[in-house]
Formats: C-alpha cells, structure tokens, sequence
C-alpha cells in the first residue's frame, strides 16, 4: 500500500532558527515558509536526494504542534508521511483493519497540494502517520 517516504517532519519552536542550522550548518537546500493555517502550522521542507524533512512550527491557537511542544519542549519528530496511490482506498483498507484515522476521515489538503490523511500513532507504533496522495 505505501509508497515512497515522502517526508519526516520535526517540530521546531523557532522556524527561523531551525532553517539555519539546517541551511548553514548542513548546507540543506532549504524552501520558504509557507503558512498552512487550516494545519496550524507554518513549515519549511528541506531538499535531500532521496526524501525531505519537514519543519513545523505552531501558527495560530490550537496548533497541534504547540500542543506536541508543550510535551516536548525541544521539539523532536512528529510524524513520517508516506505516499500512496490511492488514499481512499488505503483510508478504507486500513480502517477495516481497525486502524483510527484521525478528524473525520476527510483527506485534506497539505502542504505539496494533495490530498492527506493522519492515522493513530497507538496504531503505528507509537508513530503519527501521515499518507499523501501520490
């Protein structure tokens, strides 16, 4: 069902600062921020060969990253996001297999422009799961 790792997303409290370790440090390929507010997040992907990571920080109250940063103040990975061909299909497939896909199960727009969908980390080891259509 899953395809290729399309990105590993880290939470930051300082995007700013997190894009220029990554960018002067590592000599990272690093994007602008781009808002996503209906997320509540701001991000930025750095360019690798083979994937990108992803930088969030919160943007507006209720972000869910300040609630992850109030748990982990200095930040850390959130999630890891996989593509798939057809993301109804894997939504179906996986809640008949019991799997918990969070909000309403209503794949939303992300940040590349396609449609996503978060699964339960209880059911995935511990680990948020974003799918993304490919």
């Amino acid at each position: 069902m899953i395809g290729r790792l399309n990105h590993v997303a880290i939470a930051v409290r300082d995007l700013s600062a997190a894009t220029a370790t990554y960018r002067d440090a590592l000599g990272a390929v690093v994007s602008d921020p781009l808002p996503q507010p209906e997320h509540g997040v701001t991000v930025v992907f750095i360019t690798l060969p083979n994937t990108k990571i992803e930088l969030l920080e919160p943007l507006g109250e209720g972000s869910p990253i300040a609630k992850f940063l109030e748990k982990n103040p200095d930040g850390g990975i959130h999630h890891v996001c996989y593509e798939v061909d057809d993301i109804l299909a894997a939504r179906d497939q996986l809640k008949e297999q019991g799997a918990r896909v969070l909000g309403d199960g209503t794949p939303k727009i992300g940040a590349h422009g396609k449609a996503v969908l978060f699964l339960h980390p209880k059911d995935f080891c511990g680990t948020l799961t974003e799918l993304e259509q490919a």
